[in-house]
C-alpha cells in the first residue's frame, strides 16, 4: 500500500510523489505564491535526538551549498523550510533522464559523451571558485535535460569553507566506485577529488564500463588507490588519443598531477570536442552502438587490467568503520604495483608487494667437500678401466 503524501509543505502543495531514496522522498508540488511547479525534497526527522540532529545538519549544509550557487549547470535551490518532523527543500522540478540511466541504455555517443562532461566541469569549476567542493559527482547526480542540458544534484555532502556537518572520524562519506584515491584512504580532500571523479564518469560514459571494478570494497579501493585504467581508446576502439590523455591527466592518482583545476579540463574537453566528431562519423557504427569490441550486442569488455567481471559493489553511500586491527588509510599507502614480469612475487592473498631478494652468500666448504667428492669419483673412474 503507498504511503500518503502530506498534503501542505509549507506555502507548497504536493502534487504527487516522484521519487523515493534512501534518506527521504522528492515529490512534485505547486508554490501557491508564486504559481510555478517544483521538486520538492524531504527527509524525516525520526529517531534518536543526535541522529535527527545530524540528519538535518546535512539537510541543511546541501541547501546551504546549492543555494548559494547560480550556475546553468547547477540545480536551482528555491527554499528550505520545516514542517513538523519532516525536513524539506524546494528546487526547480527538472525533467529528464539522469546520467545513469543514460549510461545503462548505451544511446551516448562519444561526442555527446564529451560535450556532458565538459559542461560538469564548468559548473564544478563555478562551484569551486566559490569555495564549495561536491565529493559526491557520479552519473546518479548529473541529470540530462531533453535540450542537452546538464545539471549537478546532490550537494548533500558538499564542504564548504565553514561546515555545518563534520565527518565523524573512520566513517567514509559517498560512493566508492566514484571516489579519488585521498577520499578513500581518509586523506584531506579538495576540488581535485571532483576532478577525479568527474573523469571516471567520462570514462564510464566513453567505454560503457566502469575503469576500476571489484567483487567487495577492499579490491575496489585497491585498485582505485593503486592500479591505472586501460586507456579509454583501448576498451572503446575509435576514440582518439587525445581522450586518453584527458582521461589520463584527469585520473591521475596524485592530487597535484591532475588538472589544475575544472576550468582547464572543461577546455581540454572542448578542444577535443571536433576530432572526436569527426572520429565518430568515420565509424557511424561505434557511434550508434550496434557494433561493440567484443562482438557481441550490448555488451562491452571489462575494467582495468581486464577484469570482465560485473562490480558487486553498489553505487549508494556506504560507510566505513575505522578498525583496531587494520588501518586501511595507512595500509593502502604501503601497498605498491609490481611491473607484469614480477607476477611470481605475488602473496597467496593476491596482493602484490615488492620485495628485494637477498644475495646468496658461497659456502667454500661445501664447495671444497663437493670437489673432492668428484675428483674421487673420476679416479674411481680411472682405476676400473685400468
Amino acid at each position: 500500500m503507498a504511503e500518503a503524501h502530506p498534503g501542505q509543505l509549507g506555502r507548497f502543495t504536493v502534487l504527487a510523489e516522484v521519487g523515493r531514496g534512501a534518506m527521504g522522498v522528492v515529490y512534485r508540488a505547486a508554490d501557491t505564491t508564486l504559481g510555478r511547479i517544483v521538486a520538492i525534497k524531504t527527509i524525516p526527522l525520526a529517531g534518536a535526538k543526535e541522529d535527527r540532529d545530524a540528519n538535518e545538519a546535512r539537510f541543511l549544509q546541501e541547501a546551504r551549498a546549492a543555494g548559494r550557487l547560480s550556475h546553468p549547470a547547477i540545480i536551482t535551490i528555491y527554499e528550505m523550510g520545516r514542517e513538523g518532523d519532516v525536513a524539506f527543500m524546494a528546487m526547480e522540478l527538472l525533467e529528464g533522464m539522469d546520467l545513469r540511466e543514460l549510461i545503462r541504455g548505451g544511446g551516448l555517443a562519444p561526442s555527446q559523451s564529451v560535450a556532458i562532461a565538459a559542461a560538469v566541469a564548468e559548473g564544478l569549476a563555478y562551484a569551486h571558485e566559490h569555495g564549495i567542493v561536491h565529493r559526491d559527482v557520479k552519473p546518479g547526480n548529473i541529470m540530462v535535460l531533453p535540450d542537452g542540458r546538464v545539471k549537478i544534484m546532490d550537494f548533500g555532502i558538499a564542504r564548504l569553507h565553514e561546515p555545518m556537518v563534520k565527518t565523524q572520524t573512520g566513517v567514509l562519506l559517498g560512493s566508492p566506485q566514484y571516489m579519488a584515491p585521498e577520499q578513500i584512504v581518509g586523506q584531506p580532500v579538495d576540488y581535485r577529488a571532483d576532478i577525479f571523479s568527474l573523469g571516471l564518469v567520462l570514462y564510464e560514459m566513453l567505454t560503457g564500463v566502469k575503469p576500476f571494478a571489484g567483487e567487495d570494497i577492499p579490491e575496489l579501493t585497491f585498485k582505485v588507490a593503486n592500479l591505472p585504467a586501460r586507456p579509454p581508446s583501448h576498451v572503446a576502439p575509435g576514440l582518439p588519443p587525445v581522450m586518453d590523455y584527458i582521461v589520463a591527466r584527469a585520473l591521475k592518482k596524485k592530487p597535484g598531477e591532475r588538472y589544475g583545476n575544472a576550468s582547464d579540463f572543461a577546455r581540454d574537453l572542448w578542444a577535443a570536442a571536433a576530432e572526436v566528431r569527426r572520429t565518430e562519423a568515420e565509424r557511424p557504427e561505434r557511434a550508434s552502438g550496434d557494433t561493440v569490441p567484443d562482438g557481441e550486442p550490448g555488451s562491452r569488455p571489462g575494467s582495468a587490467g581486464g577484469d570482465a567481471r560485473p562490480s558487486m559493489v553498489r553505487e549508494e553511500s556506504i560507510e566505513l568503520r575505522s578498525s583496531a586491527r587494520f588501518d586501511s588509510a595507512a595500509g593502502l599507502a604501503r601497498l605498491a604495483v609490481l611491473a607484469p614480469e614480477a607476477e611470481h612475487e605475488k602473496s597467496r592473498a593476491g596482493w602484490t608487494v615488492p620485495v628485494r631478494r637477498p644475495r646468496r652468500r658461497v659456502d667454500r666448504a661445501r664447495w671444497l667437500i663437493a670437489a673432492a667428492y668428484v675428483a674421487a669419483f673420476a679416479a674411481a673412474v680411472v682405476i676400473a678401466l685400468a
